[in-house]
């Protein structure tokens, strides 16, 4: 992987509050940083962690707090990730306690694809007849509709008259959207380190989408780009393998950096967002698409309230992935076989208001094993006098 500077950091970078997490190895734990300029401030000793940070009535004003505080240069961050330099200060995921939630088939693309998914069973051999099955039987009409009113009732209706009725229209079009887990805590990677697929999974793929940061009072602070990387034949074969098609070691990258909402940027900002996905494979195979928050279903504010709520809390905050409209279709081995990764892809998330995430696909069995967890993070806190 090549990543420079100039692709990590949003375009008005000098306008943007961007919030995130190094490992420092002096330190053998994680340290919370602002980015400033060209250099990331260690501000960990305002709050141990993101989590905390973000529970703050000052926040906006306490990241501004930068003035005799430790520092690295971005650009040696950035090259100890890529070389998996262990002895150098590297970037993790921009998020620490933070539940990580996600929801599916927001946009119609991606729902029509899960129907795909099911009705093939896993087959990726059978995707292109089913997908000109269902483009003959409700085209683009079903674009149109908005989930929960009487009119998706109506159609809901029709396509069981059909036969064509499942349980991914069922969230896609009806009341409640799909809200999953995507993965434990602190299991998440950041930009520049490898992304995971199983090895025994035949039909995978990258899902590019705006991740929101919400604190624990269901207040929305911030947005990223997220990687929720998805094992299509797994789902395919029964929805009950979700977990399995989607939380693997390395399979949640989020980052490069929490951009905060300010006076620059907010959620009316996020639902212009076009997410840029960029696939570049060891075989000379290039994948270019794009998911644009204009397209979504559901708005993002409803998502949220579908996540929190008296129903349920997250007392240390969540972040949420708002889901994608892009499920590459294009061949790669062979006629009518459509896109799966292989091992060394470069997979580039990218939007000019958020930066870029950038990750190497390994399969999750031997991708670096998740081993810093939530009573590693308390101890190494406390030794560092943090607590």
């Amino acid at each position: 992987m090549n990543i420079s500077l100039s692709d990590l950091l949003p375009l008005d970078a000098e306008n943007a509050t961007l919030v995130g997490r190094i490992f420092d190895p002096e330190a053998n734990g994680p340290c919370v940083v602002v980015v400033d300029g060209t250099d990331v401030v260690d501000i960990t000793g305002i709050e141990p962690t993101v989590s905390s940070l973000f529970e703050r009535a000052d926040l906006l004003s306490v990241v501004k707090d930068l003035e005799n505080r430790p520092r690295w240069a971005l650009a040696d961050v950035i090259a100890a990730t890529v070389d998996a330099d262990m002895s150098k200060p590297r970037l993790l995921a921009p998020i620490d306690l933070q539940v990580v939630k996600a929801a599916g088939v927001t946009f119609v693309e991606s729902m029509l694809e899960r129907v795909i998914e099911e009705r093939a069973k896993g087959d990726a051999s059978q995707a292109a007849a089913i997908r000109d099955q269902l483009a003959d039987a409700i085209g683009g009409a079903i674009s149109s509709v908005q989930p929960g009113t009487e009119e998706a009732a109506r159609v809901k209706e029709i396509l069981k008259a059909e036969g064509l009725w499942s349980q991914y229209l069922e969230v896609g079009i009806g009341p409640d959207p799909e809200i999953f887990t995507k993965a434990p805590v602190l299991s998440s990677v950041g930009t520049g380190e490898s992304i995971g697929v199983l090895s025994r999974s035949t039909w995978n793929n990258p899902e590019p989408e705006v991740v929101l940061a919400v604190r624990s009072d269901g207040t929305a602070l911030g947005a990223a780009l997220g990687n929720d990387v998805n094992l299509r034949d797994f789902e395919g074969r029964s929805a009950l393998l979700l977990t399995e098609a989607k939380d693997n070691n390395a399979s949640c990258a989020i980052g490069p950096f929490i951009r905060l909402f300010d006076d620059s940027f907010g959620m009316d900002d996020v639902r212009e967002l076009d997410i840029s996905l960029r696939v570049e494979g060891p075989d000379g195979f290039t994948l270019d698409g794009q998911s644009s928050m204009k397209n979504i279903s559901r708005d993002p504010a409803s998502l949220i309230e579908h996540a929190y709520g008296d129903h349920h809390q997250y007392p240390d905050g969540f972040v949420l992935f708002t889901g994608t409209l892009f499920a590459p279709t294009q061949d790669r081995k062979a006629p009518g076989a459509g896109f799966t990764h292989e091992l060394g892809d470069t997979v580039s998330i990218s939007n000019p208001r958020l930066g870029a995430l950038i990750n190497k696909v390994e399969h999750s069995e031997t991708a670096p094993r998740w081993e810093f967890g939530i009573w590693a993070l308390i101890q190494n806190l406390r030794q560092r006098s943090l607590l």
